[in-house]
């Protein structure tokens, strides 16, 4: 397996395909790199070197008690991407790996980087606040929190098989097989850092970081996302990001990495060669 050690000793997993201009991928919660790989395989056959990793404490890399958190989401990036030694990447996040996207840009800037991404992301805050009225109440992830200590796998079943494909929608065609990965993948992470995770994704505020975006930046969401719900996600960070070309996707769910893989593979090829 190809890991990096990073300074406080957590072993980060990365997979590395392909060759040509840098692409890294950042994922969401509770999942690990294998939920990229459907844009992986597509953006390296098209001849893109596309880099992904295991964030700390999920799927393939080691679970340490401490630091799961986004400051030390966004520093292992940083530390993958020198060791590495990555220049002028494209940088892109789905859900919570937006908020790790945002966050690298915010504390070690981009001198590695040519373009950004968020898709389906959370910046620039998920939390409800009296700043941020739009967010979601602190309820909805005390039930999330409350869900993953009773039965976390049950959790991460009735996640995959309503709101996070969308398929609770009627008239919605299930995979099982995306359930199934879903399932798994989440499994493998630690319960501790999937737990911790929690507040990571959803009480981090990333407005300053969005601020310092200074490449060009695709924002992309679906205008259904039960997740992340699109005004107070996409259309917020559109308007605090200098460069931003916001596309939305009419009635798409939270997981378009899986249910709209073509499309989003197409504009993401797009926008890297634009």
């Amino acid at each position: 397996m190809s890991t990096i050690t990073t300074k406080d000793g957590t072993q980060i997993y990365y997979k590395d395909w392909g060759s040509g201009p840098v692409v890294v991928l950042s994922h969401g919660w509770p999942l690990n790199a294998d939920s990229w790989e459907a844009q992986m395989l597509f953006l390296a056959e098209n001849g893109y070197r596309v880099i992904a990793h295991d964030r700390r404490g999920h799927g393939r890399s080691s679970q340490p008690w401490q630091g799961n958190d986004m400051d030390h989401y966004a520093d292992d990036l940083a530390e993958l991407l020198e060791h590495l030694d990555v220049k002028d990447a494209a940088l892109f996040g789905f859900s919570t790996g937006g908020g790790e996207v945002a966050r690298y840009v915010g504390r070690h800037g981009t001198a590695r980087v040519a373009k950004l991404g968020l898709i389906s992301a959370v910046p620039p805050l998920m939390l409800k606040t009296e700043a941020n009225p739009g967010g979601l109440p602190i309820e909805v992830f005390d039930g999330i929190r409350k869900g993953s200590l009773a039965d976390r796998s049950q959790l991460y079943q009735d996640l995959a098989s309503g709101p996070f494909f969308g398929y609770n929608r009627p008239g919605a065609k299930k995979s099982q097989g995306a359930i199934d990965a879903f399932w798994m993948q989440g499994m493998m992470a630690g319960h501790k850092n999937a737990y911790d995770c929690i507040a990571a994704f959803s009480a981090t505020d990333f407005t300053e970081d969005l601020k310092k975006f200074d490449k060009p930046t695709l924002v992309l969401h679906g205008d259904d996302d039960q997740i992340v719900p699109v005004d107070a996600a996409a259309r917020a960070s559109a308007k605090l990001i200098p460069q931003a070309k916001l596309v939305i996707y009419p009635g798409a769910p939270h997981g378009i990495t899986d249910t709209h893989k073509e499309k989003l593979g197409a504009d993401m090829l797009a926008f890297l060669k634009s």
